[in-house]
């Protein structure tokens, strides 16, 4: 079955029999460069028409409708907009630090992307540490926006700078203590034993009501975490014009853009992995014939299912919930989701000690 595991094998042995160790070892970091750069643009044109079309489907329209066969060519039409537009640098603007921000933004993703498992068998690196790594590096985001709104010397661009960063600060803590339970119940940070702890049930379902509530908290705070609706308090349109990148135009903007859609499947690649078995099929206890079945799909199919799965509930939040204020949107967090979130920790730990999930 063609599979992304035989087609990364069949390179890595091609490379190895055409040239030395030290050379296949660095066209196979090339390759992988063009890779994470290639996804990037596929994953900025595919979720920018999906989020239009889902929008158009929430309010009974249609969306893109007039470049390409079903609109599927608008964004193409609006990334050669953005390439062809100047990069204006306001004058009282700190030129270094404003022109390295959205860099920073997009290096921050593509380093999240190593750990992650895209199929049986593709993965970048798996480091023993896999689920600390992503948690730190994804902390870095929140510095390119700082840096972005300081140094564009405007008052939106600021204000909806600090909002990001109280905002993500904040939600880190209860998307921290979610993935935490994952780990307690795996006993592992590694993505691969995580994956495979999985293989007889995904912890969704294994972990009882506790692994329920941890993935439901884990949702909601990536959804803030990627400053969406309801909550992109920091690029509030109605009240800070576009927030942290007010000035910034032309390609520079365009990978703000592009990092927020990366970002979120990249989340939503996190959440697949912890709570619904990354690549892994739906596997039900001893039901071997079942079981069998769902092995027939390749596991890239899998991932990427569960990925879009949950982009799509994400863009529904999106389009159903009105922007909270900023009070509220803290009061969430510190008052409902983080007490939670302790206790539900606790209850894991305790689920994990007994033996008593699935």
């Amino acid at each position: 079955m063609l599979s992304i595991e035989n087609i990364t094998h069949s390179i890595d042995a091609w490379l190895n029999s055409a040239f030395n160790p030290t050379v296949a070892l660095l066209l196979e970091y090339l390759i992988v460069g063009l890779f994470a750069i290639s996804l990037f643009a596929i994953l900025g044109l595919v979720l920018v028409l999906m989020e239009r079309k889902v929008s158009a489907y929430m309010q009974v329209r249609l969306g893109p409708n007039r470049v390409g066969p079903g609109g599927s060519l608008q964004t193409v039409a609006d990334t050669l907009k953005l390439a062809m537009k100047e990069g204006l640098t306001p004058d009282g603007a700190d030129k270094f630090l404003f022109n390295l921000a959205p860099y920073v933004v997009i290096a921050v993703a593509m380093m999240i992307l190593a750990p992650i498992a895209f199929a049986k068998g593709t993965q970048l690196w798996d480091l023993n540490i896999g689920v600390l790594y992503i948690t730190a590096v994804s902390s870095l985001s929140v510095i390119g926006i700082l840096m972005a709104g300081w140094a564009s010397n405007n008052k939106y661009s600021l204000l909806g700078a600090m909002r990001s960063g109280a905002q993500i600060v904040s939600y880190e803590l209860s998307a921290g203590l979610s993935v935490i339970s994952i780990v307690v119940l795996t006993g592992s940070l590694r993505i691969s034993d995580i994956i495979a702890s999985q293989q007889d049930g995904w912890w969704l379902f294994k972990g009882h009501v506790p692994a329920f509530i941890a993935f439901i908290i884990f949702i909601i705070a990536i959804t803030a975490e990627t400053n969406r609706a309801p909550f992109d308090l920091a690029e509030a349109e109605s009240e800070l014009t576009a927030g942290f990148h007010t000035e910034y135009s032309g390609m520079k903007f365009a990978l703000f853009f592009l990092a927020e859609y990366v970002n979120i499947f990249i989340v939503c690649g996190i959440a697949a992995t912890l709570f619904l078995g990354g690549w892994m099929p739906l596997h039900i206890g001893h039901w071997t014939a079942f079981n069998h079945v769902m092995d027939y799909i390749p596991s890239s199919l899998w991932f990427l299912g569960k990925i879009f799965t949950l982009i799509f509930v994400i863009m529904w939040f999106r389009w159903t919930f009105p922007r909270l204020r900023i009070d509220q949107l803290l009061n969430l967090e510190w008052k409902y989701l983080l007490p939670i979130s302790i206790v539900n920790l606790l209850l894991i730990t305790l689920i994990a000690i007994e033996g008593w999930h699935f």
